[in-house]
């Protein structure tokens, strides 16, 4: 699996208008599955998220993971689902999605993916499987990082 995680003041994501999902400071995170992602690969990427230390600590240094955070109530991460994290584009300038998870097993690791973040972090929000969606962000420094679970792997 995949996924681009971004440092943000605030985000919020949409379908057809209505507001589905929105955090104040946290993670917004854009999550992909592959055709070779399993249950396990969701669990070490959620894992992995919730632990990246990309906050500033008290001298300005990037040392705190979301845990350590003193923000208000409500959730700090908002997990989008986004297949095209998987789109290959050295081929042509069209890309192809071939290498992307099918569409029930994309959305039943999105679920793993989502309640594991949740058994580690809490309240989560989320988009719509599948759904075009439009996300706002503020990204804040910016922090945008990309983690492959294959690279975890090994």
């Amino acid at each position: 699996m995949r996924a681009v995680v971004q440092r943000v003041s605030w985000a919020r994501v949409s379908v057809d208008g209505e507001v589905r999902g929105t955090i104040g400071q946290g993670l917004m995170v854009l999550v992909g599955a592959g055709q070779d992602s399993t249950d396990e690969d969701a669990k070490k990427l959620a894992d992995r998220v919730v632990g990246l230390r990309i906050f500033n600590d008290a001298t300005g240094k990037m040392n705190l993971s979301l845990g350590d955070l003193q923000v208000a109530n409500g959730p700090r991460i908002l997990a989008v689902s986004n297949f095209t994290l998987y789109g290959d584009a050295w081929s042509s300038r069209r890309p192809s999605f071939t290498k992307a998870a099918g569409y029930a097993d994309g959305e039943r690791l999105y679920e793993v993916f989502l309640s594991e973040l949740q058994r580690l972090q809490g309240e989560v929000a989320g988009g719509v499987f599948g759904a075009d969606m439009q996300v706002e962000m503020l990204n804040d420094g910016p922090v945008t990082i990309l983690i492959d679970t294959h690279k975890l792997k090994g």
